[in-house]
């Protein structure tokens, strides 16, 4: 399945490329709670997920008070 099949876009995630979305669906996250919770290290560890995409999580996270598990 191509990530084209993907939405841009999920719940309240910021924009962080189809392959990373694409990813954090794989593992049932759609929403930044369950980010935070999923852990920072867990996600880089993904497939598709990189070190923008944990920029952008990041920065999402502390706008809305929200840190991650594993820091």
């Amino acid at each position: 399945m191509s990530t084209r099949d993907f939405p841009a876009q999920i719940g309240d995630l910021p924009k962080i490329g189809r392959p990373a979305t694409s990813a954090l669906l794989a593992q049932g996250i759609t929403s930044l709670v369950e980010v935070a919770a999923f852990g920072k290290k867990p996600l880089l560890a993904l497939h598709g997920v990189g070190p923008k995409a944990i920029d952008l999580l990041s920065a999402a996270l502390a706008e809305n008070d929200l840190v991650w598990a594993d820091d």
